[in-house]
């Protein structure tokens, strides 16, 4: 593994074979660089039976430089801002290697940190204070994100309007003025 490109060729082949629990759909059919990934939540949390769109994009120096990582639709979590879908993770965001690929991403970190979320460093403030001070309201509005941005119904009628997918901007420039931050399957 040489070069970056081929690293990246390699990790996609990986996503049919390993990754085998997750549909990836490639933004532009010319680049492998930059995909989505339809993300089930983990079993026994408040996000389970939720699916959610992640945004995925290789860096031309990846694995060198971690990928951008970021929620389409709306998720309750103190780890990840509710705007932009962008995910604080300091394996991602701080002490990437070039050892780590999108099977640790998708198997290993993102279920971890929805798991085990950090409220001490928080992107979105209302969800650390709730989930310190009230841990089973923090839970119900979880469970309440799943069902209104989440749940699979609202994902099947989102892969009607696939196509659409061109049009969106990348993760970290949501800039309307709208406040219905990262949107719902619906807008996808």
């Amino acid at each position: 593994m040489s070069s970056p490109k081929r690293r990246i060729e390699t990790d996609l082949l990986m996503h049919g074979r390993l990754m085998s629990d997750y549909e990836v759909t490639l933004v532009n059919d010319n680049s492998t660089q930059e995909f989505y990934v339809r993300f089930k939540g983990p079993e026994d949390t408040p996000f389970q039976g939720g699916l959610w769109k992640i945004h995925v994009e290789l860096p031309d120096q990846y694995p060198y430089k971690s990928p951008s990582i970021g929620f389409v639709n709306r998720i309750f979590h103190p780890n990840i801002d509710e705007l932009s879908g962008s995910v604080c993770l300091d394996v991602i965001n701080q002490t990437w290697s070039p050892m780590y690929d999108m099977i640790n991403i998708f198997e290993v970190f993102i279920p971890q940190l929805l798991r085990y979320p950090n409220p001490t460093d928080p992107l979105n403030g209302e969800a650390a204070a709730l989930l310190m001070r009230e841990p089973k309201s923090y839970d119900a509005k979880v469970k309440e994100y799943v069902q209104k941005y989440a749940s699979k119904d609202i994902s099947e009628d989102s892969d009607k309007d696939d196509d659409d997918d061109d049009d969106m901007s990348s993760v970290g420039s949501y800039e309307s003025g709208d406040d219905e931050a990262a949107g719902n399957m619906d807008d996808i």
